[in-house]
């Protein structure tokens, strides 16, 4: 892990943009916590606050609809600068939200901006793959849990001093600001066009297994995310200074797996490691729901972390290289149902948590989970092999 690492440090541009992955989930980890105080400031129920997370969703798929003419006017370098920077000064306004109507028009920017963001970061890492001849995806994502290991333990530490998430947020995204700011020539050296304008092909039924499972892993994260904080506070009764530790475990785990992910991807094959995560993460919301003590419940999350870790790497991976599509025709197919299940995945638990218990909503996760092992199983684009090109597959295949 120690060489996979510094090899990234010192190639500048990538480092720069793994940053962004970090500053995504830095941001994130702030809102988790936040989640309690807004639900009870705003007298919202688990229903209404889950019907309230859906237009994240809306705003991602308006992303999905704006991204092909997006990156085919605006080099890949520039959006990053302003767009990571916007997303957080949204994110200001939505944990700071004086009214409803404030905090739903927060929602929808967020979910439009972070799918344009991600869009841009992770079509930008294989670009720089193919240039430098190495794996960047895994690392890049690493950076990401890290941000959120990071932020839950900024957010645990600031509660205890007395610091409302408020002003957590302002503080994060100054900082957040001032390092992309100073890293700008790294980011601007992303010149890259990366959509042509080329006919939007619709997905066959093998890529829509891959968005498929990515979005279950994506249901899992956001369920982690949006619900871990009120599980701990509401089932599980533990104090303010605990609230944001499941989310805590899960980015701890989620980042070594994915420090390391790119050689144990390289030694055990992309196929298995998802079907053998997608288990992993079943069993450890079984852990979870059946938890009766804080501490059980952790190493629920931390299980989903490490189960959870490459999965999206290796999906984000295929997407960027599906034969006959654009990058980011591919990437927006395949995450498409990955950000729906990432911003839908807590609205669901919430109607389900409304109406039989939080505990009985998160199961529904253990069958998700399962079910996305075997699509995995099926699916011919995921495979052992180092590239997929070794095993090309037309892009109208209709298999699972």
């Amino acid at each position: 892990m120690i060489q996979n690492i510094t090899s990234f440090i010192k190639t500048r541009t990538a480092l720069a943009v793994g940053f962004l992955f970090a500053t995504s989930s830095l941001i994130f980890g702030i809102w988790v916590a936040a989640i309690p105080g807004i639900k009870s400031r705003m007298h919202f129920s688990d229903g209404s606050l889950g019907l309230s997370l859906l237009l994240s969703p809306l705003g991602a798929i308006t992303g999905m609809l704006l991204s092909t003419r997006v990156f085919s006017k605006v080099p890949v370098g520039k959006w990053m600068v302003g767009g990571y920077i916007a997303m957080g000064c949204i994110m200001i306004a939505q944990i700071n939200s004086a009214n409803r109507i404030m905090f739903w028009t927060c929602l929808y920017c967020y979910g439009l901006i972070s799918f344009l963001n991600g869009v841009s970061s992770n079509a930008t890492v294989n670009l720089l793959e193919k240039k430098h001849d190495r794996l960047y995806m895994s690392t890049c994502h690493g950076m990401y849990s890290l941000g959120g290991a990071v932020s839950a333990g900024i957010a645990a530490l600031l509660f205890l001093i007395h610091i409302p998430p408020g002003i957590q947020i302002m503080l994060v995204v100054l900082f957040i600001s001032t390092v992309i700011l100073s890293n700008r020539a790294n980011l601007l050296s992303n010149t890259e066009i990366i959509h042509s304008r080329s006919q939007v092909k619709l997905p066959s039924l093998t890529i829509l297994g891959i968005s498929f499972i990515c979005m279950v892993s994506f249901m899992a994260e956001g369920c982690v995310a949006d619900w871990s904080a009120i599980y701990f506070k509401e089932v599980l009764h533990a104090p303010k200074a605990m609230l944001s530790l499941g989310y805590a475990g899960f980015s701890v785990a989620m980042t070594f797996g994915r420090l390391n992910g790119d050689t144990l991807i390289t030694k055990l094959g992309s196929k298995n490691m998802v079907i053998y995560g997608a288990l992993l993460a079943a069993s450890g919301f079984l852990v979870v729901v059946t938890a009766y003590q804080p501490f059980i419940a952790i190493i629920g999350y931390i299980m989903i972390g490490l189960g959870s870790c490459t999965i999206v790497p290796i999906l984000f991976r295929a997407s960027a290289n599906i034969p006959g599509v654009t990058t980011v025709e591919g990437f927006a197919m395949v995450t498409t149902g990955g950000l729906v299940g990432f911003l839908t995945g807590p609205s669901v638990i919430g109607f389900i948590s409304e109406h039989a218990g939080l505990s009985k909503g998160l199961s529904l996760l253990i069958l998700m989970c399962s079910l996305s092992a075997y699509v995995a199983y099926k699916n011919p684009f995921i495979t052992n092999k180092k590239n997929i090109q070794e095993a090309p597959i037309a892009y109208d295949e209709q298999l699972y």
